[in-house]
């Protein structure tokens, strides 16, 4: 790999602030006649294309051997070594509704490796960002997953699978094992942003089903780099394109993976 990481980091952090201004902007008089359903409860809206655009327009100049792999699809055309894997508004529920957070998410992956990661929160301004080998970052301090040493002392978040509803009785009896023999577990909306808070230790752990792999290729590598475990629901390597996430501080992750695997083989 010869590229400058560190360099490219710097653009991609002012490119993500970038749509991050123009997604802030928009917010103030987004009309929902402008939504639209994907599938369902799966919905977009221009502010998604448009920041989607800028974003891979700038990009371009940024790495011009790198392809792109985009939620929104306004750009297909994939790199033999390189590709950005880009979500130019993950929480995009949260964002119509008016409600926090939502975020832009934008990774390279070389090899289908992550190498960058940034995570733009934009309601608190907060941008978590690393690079592989490296620190991780919320703006300019540095970030580590939390030092809680037990699964019952900590604070978990997850997401809802919004279309594998043959999936929820398994889903409620695991959260409420969560709601039992935790601090508690909360939903936030935007896994980007998920991933990114436990880095950061606000949280010891984050689980989800029914993932893309635009919506956790960033934040994986700023846990990874923050000191963080990660896995799919079966221990394994498979959580970029394989749509499951179990990720938390080492001390608590294993048992997060155990816990998990009882009750998902359980209808």
């Amino acid at each position: 790999m010869n590229i400058d990481l560190d360099s490219i980091l710097l653009e991609v952090i002012k490119i993500a602030k970038r749509a991050g201004a123009y997604i802030r902007h928009e917010s103030l008089k987004f009309n929902r006649d402008h939504i639209e359903e994907k599938g369902i409860n799966d919905l977009v809206s221009y502010v998604d294309k448009e920041a989607e655009k800028m974003i891979v327009q700038t990009l371009k100049f940024t790495l011009k051997e790198a392809g792109f792999i985009t939620e929104e699809g306004t750009e297909t055309e994939r790199g033999s070594e390189y590709n950005w894997v880009i979500d130019p508004l993950d929480g995009t529920t949260n964002f119509i509704h008016g409600l926090p957070p939502y975020s832009v998410s934008i990774a390279l992956l070389h090899k289908d490796e992550p190498v960058i990661g940034v995570v733009y929160e934009i309601n608190s301004d907060e941008c978590y960002y690393a690079v592989k080998d490296g620190k991780a970052f919320c703006n300019q301090d540095e970030i580590h997953v939390s030092s809680v040493p037990k699964f019952k002392q900590g604070l978990y978040i997850t997401g809802f699978p919004y279309d594998l509803y043959d999936d929820v009785p398994r889903f409620a009896k695991l959260f409420e094992h969560f709601m039992r023999n935790t601090h508690g577990i909360r939903r936030l909306g935007s896994a980007a942003v998920d991933l990114a808070y436990v880095a950061a230790g606000r949280s010891e752990g984050f689980f989800q089903k029914g993932l893309k792999i635009w919506d956790v290729a960033a934040g994986v590598l700023i846990l990874k780099q923050a000191g963080g475990s990660i896995s799919d629901f079966n221990g394994k390597d498979n959580y970029l394109a394989g749509g499951e996430v179990v990720a938390g501080n080492p001390n608590v992750q294993p048992e997060m993976l155990n816990i998990i695997g009882k009750y998902w083989e359980t209808k």
